[in-house]
């Protein structure tokens, strides 16, 4: 089953300008992703955009790019304009800001297709390992059912751990405080959001016909319009949390991982 990767990629992040160019000891963060990508099975790698600046550096390093509408009011959409002129029936939707994908987990998130044909699209997911990410609305929470299908996804701290607090009493501080320094041990059963999904490639088409939903603007998570349309994301656990970039921060933690 031929599998082709998209990575949709615009310049004008609003966290950070330029975000898929930025330099990161001499290569770009585009290039780090793409070449993430290209170590997994997947047959064929694609950079959606609709900047010349980013098309110009990902064909400097060998790579394949096409540029798509401006018009595009998310990065779905974006994939769904390039994947309509391919004939692959899965389609995976790789973020431009997931330097760290692990391309093992690409291929068990593209696996998951063939051990159910039910399944429509699929996610990773990771054990949540720092407690200071529970209220880090960048690092998207995710609670899911007995057979891993996602429950809801959210940039708030889900599953609220309430049997902690009140085993922490009333007079142990700020509530917040306390979330933001559980031990590890409590953080069994919490999971983070690793910003790939993997479509078939109907499924993808007729997402992007579907408007946006009142979760999905509430929260800005695109996957919740597949969710309150009554649809279902298998999630896939990686061992290894990736880091999405989304501030200097970011960048300064990716560094220090090379």
């Amino acid at each position: 089953m031929k599998t082709v990767a998209i990575i949709p990629a615009r310049y004008g992040s609003t966290r950070l300008p330029g975000k898929p160019l930025i330099e990161i000891k001499g290569k770009t963060l585009i290039q780090y992703v793409y070449e993430r990508i290209q170590a997994s099975s997947v047959q064929q790698v694609i950079v959606a955009t609709d900047d010349e600046r980013i098309a110009s550096v990902v064909r400097s390093f060998g790579g394949e790019t096409v540029l798509t509408s401006p018009q595009h009011r998310s990065g779905t959409e974006r994939v769904a304009e390039v994947a309509a002129a391919i004939d692959a029936p899965i389609v995976v939707n790789c973020q431009g800001d997931e330097p760290l994908i692990q391309p093992e987990a690409i291929d068990q998130a593209i696996a998951a297709f063939a051990q159910d044909p039910s399944i429509v699209v699929t996610t990773l997911i990771a054990p949540l390992e720092n407690s200071a990410d529970l209220y880090n609305p960048h690092v998207v929470k995710v609670v899911v059912d007995h057979e891993g299908f996602a429950l809801y996804c959210s940039r708030a701290p889900i599953p609220y751990p309430r049997n902690i607090l009140e085993q922490a009493g009333e007079n142990s501080g700020n509530e917040i405080e306390l979330i933001k320094n559980l031990e590890k041990k409590d953080l069994i059963g919490y999971w983070q959001h690793i910003g790939l999904y993997a479509f078939r490639r109907e499924f993808l088409q007729q997402l992007t016909t579907l408007p946006p939903t009142p979760l999905e603007e509430q929260e800005k998570l695109e996957q919740l319009r597949i969710l309150e349309n009554g649809y279902k994301i298998k999630t896939v656990v990686c061992s290894t949390p990736s880091i999405g970039i989304d501030t200097p921060e970011d960048i300064e933690r990716f560094k220090s991982l090379l």
